[in-house]
């Protein structure tokens, strides 16, 4: 063998450099796996096709479901999952389109544009499902004698519980189409305007994304001009968020008021299959441990940096001795992988295949949204991932989550495109998951006592943001939805429900400046999904159970979570958790998963 043949053989140093720094490019998504482009054909043809499928499934089905056989129902249920599978398809790809940049007003106008034409071509088909609730109970008894149409039976239930609730086919076709002009305008007029802020922040203005990025520096100046140039432009958008959250809520409660739900939270928690009971259980066992849990630590957290009382802008300050130094792509992609491949490598398999494909896009971007998602499109492709990477050690823990989800999404795929829908109590179960085990994995190899305590404090900061503050959040929007009721609410009346909610729940250690209370509008769950927020601590509260299992060592636990996440929207949480000993109705369930905070603090006042 020549010399020159060893050389090749060898990356000489300039392309190891080489790929390294290629290695730590953050990614941008590849979206032609659903379609080439906004303008293809293979788009087109789709609209078409859903289109003439609509129209025979309208042809066929439409009056004829209470005479139809099982066998007759059974394949009208599987001609829906298809029309709507590609419906799917087209409005996921508007959607990503949309997040990548909602400030180029291409594609603004093609977000639009297929938002209303799907809702166009679906309001042909509504009344399948609303024929479908009309079917008495022994009718559907019967129907559900057929094995070959049982398969289908969560969906009917899902749809069944809102049964009473349904109006009559007129009315429901106008609240569907009048949805584009109404909650869905008001919602994209306050994602294009939050795309387009910009904060000041000393001698230049950043993105919002940034600038929130900004309440976690090391720098308590920082941290403070942060939130003073993101206060004073929430304020000056402070009517316009008024305007659009008051329209909202009132747009609900007259769909709430004609459809009979008691509470502003019922139609969510109808949609999430979960009881008005278990709900309140979570919320109580959650305020009952406030001061045990959030204001203990924050007066822990005073104490350790130095001062008499916390700002707003400190919540998220890290320790002194953590400096928090940037984690590279790379590097991040190495910790995430090595915690899901230690639990079981099948999951390990699956994050390799999300890193190393262009399904995830991390880039920072103006216009590109602020967040972070998992989306799942449709079982016939692949979920894609959105988050934006500062490389933070809390940005690895926000891609270590939405891997979860991805993760989850594919498993459940095999459902088909109607019944991998996992309710959102459920759907957070493996991102939150996946959180756990990165932290575990980091914890475990962390020797020095000092790194150990920044790690604990960093992950019940993260606890505490998705337990203690999603639940603030759920309280301060039942106060919104409740005082709406009687009239329109002035931003500062909103803004006093915000501060209420924010002091019971981070407690004493807070002293809270008067600006802080306009923060509640950048909140986006508050606009596009009222009520959504409890999923999270939820899953939190539930992961936090199930870990405590298998840290005990429960027989076959890789096996059984792997089986549950497969179940997709197929069974209840009651069904989901009961293979593991553990029922969420039951409310020493909450406080379990409570404990395990409660035993991080108490470590970290030992230290």
């Amino acid at each position: 063998m020549s010399n020159s043949s060893c050389h090749t053989n060898q990356p000489n140093h300039n392309t190891l450099k080489s790929e390294k720094k290629k290695s730590d490019q953050l990614p941008s998504w590849d979206l032609t796996d659903l379609y080439p482009s906004p303008d293809c054909q293979e788009l087109k043809n789709d609209l078409q096709k859903a289109q003439t499928l609509i129209t025979q499934f309208s042809e066929k089905w439409k009056g004829n479901l209470s005479q139809t056989s099982s066998q007759e129902l059974n394949q009208a249920l599987k001609s829906y999952e298809i029309i709507n599978e590609i419906l799917g398809r087209i409005g996921s790809y508007a959607q990503l389109i949309f997040a990548t940049d909602s400030t180029n007003l291409q594609n603004t106008k093609f977000y639009q544009d297929i938002h209303e034409k799907i809702t166009g071509l679906s309001t042909q088909f509504l009344f399948f499902t609303l024929e479908l609730n009309q079917l008495s109970e022994e009718n559907v008894k019967n129907k559900m004698q057929d094995n070959e149409l049982l398969q289908w039976k969560p969906f009917l239930d899902k749809i069944r519980i809102l049964r009473p609730y349904q109006l009559s086919n007129e009315i429901e076709k106008l609240f569907h189409e009048k949805a584009v002009t109404g909650a869905n305008a008001w919602s994209r007029l306050y994602d294009e305007t939050l795309a387009t802020l910009e904060i000041p922040l000393k001698d230049k203005t950043v993105s919002l994304g940034e600038a929130l990025n900004k309440l976690s520096s090391s720098q308590a100046k920082e941290r403070k001009d942060a939130a003073q140039g993101l206060s004073s432009v929430f304020s000056k958008n402070l009517r316009l968020f008024s305007i659009i959250t008051n329209t909202l809520v009132k747009d609900k409660q007259i769909s709430d008021q004609w459809r009979g739900f008691s509470r502003p939270d019922s139609q969510r928690n109808c949609d999430n299959q979960i009881e008005d009971s278990v709900v309140d259980a979570l919320v109580t066992a959650v305020t009952n441990n406030y001061q045990n849990l959030s204001h203990r630590y924050y007066l822990l957290k005073a104490k350790w940096l130095g001062v008499d009382k916390l700002h707003h802008w400190d919540r998220n300050a890290p320790l002194p001795e953590d400096h928090d130094q940037p984690i590279r792509w790379r590097d991040a992609k190495t910790i995430v992988y090595q915690a899901y491949h230690e639990f079981d490598p099948r999951l390990g398999k699956m994050i390799d295949q999300f890193l190393h494909s262009p399904w995830i896009d991390a880039t920072l971007r103006t216009g590109k949204s602020s967040g972070a998602f998992a989306h799942p499109t449709v079982p016939s492709v692949h979920p894609y991932i959105l988050l934006n990477y500062h490389g933070r050690s809390r940005d690895v823990m926000t891609l270590a989550h939405e891997l979860g989800h991805g993760i989850h999404q594919i498993l459940a795929a095999k459902q088909g495109y109607i019944l991998s829908d996992t309710p959102l109590t459920l759907a957070e179960t493996a991102s939150v998951f996946g959180e756990m085990l990165t932290f575990q994995s980091l914890l475990k190899n962390q020797t020095d006592p000092r790194h150990r305590h920044i790690l604990l404090s960093r992950k019940v900061e993260d606890m505490l943001n998705t337990v203690v503050r999603q639940i603030a959040f759920y309280q301060f929007e039942r106060k919104v939805h409740e005082a709406r009721h009687e009239n329109e609410l002035l931003p500062e009346q909103i803004g006093q429900f915000w501060l209420e909610t924010q002091q019971k729940s981070l407690g004493p250690a807070f002293e809270f400046t008067p600006d802080y209370n306009t923060y509640w509008t950048y909140i986006p769950h508050f606009i596009h999904t009222p009520f959504y927020v409890y999923a999270y601590a939820f899953g939190d509260c539930l992961v936090n159970a199930l870990y405590n299992v298998y840290q005990e060592g429960f027989p076959d636990f890789q096996d059984l979570y792997i089986e549950m996440l497969k179940a997709g929207g197929t069974k209840s949480h009651k069904e989901l958790l009961a293979p593991f000993g553990l029922d969420a109705s039951d409310p020493a369930f909450w406080q379990k998963g409570l404990n395990v905070i409660n035993d991080f603090i108490d470590e970290l006042e030992q230290i």
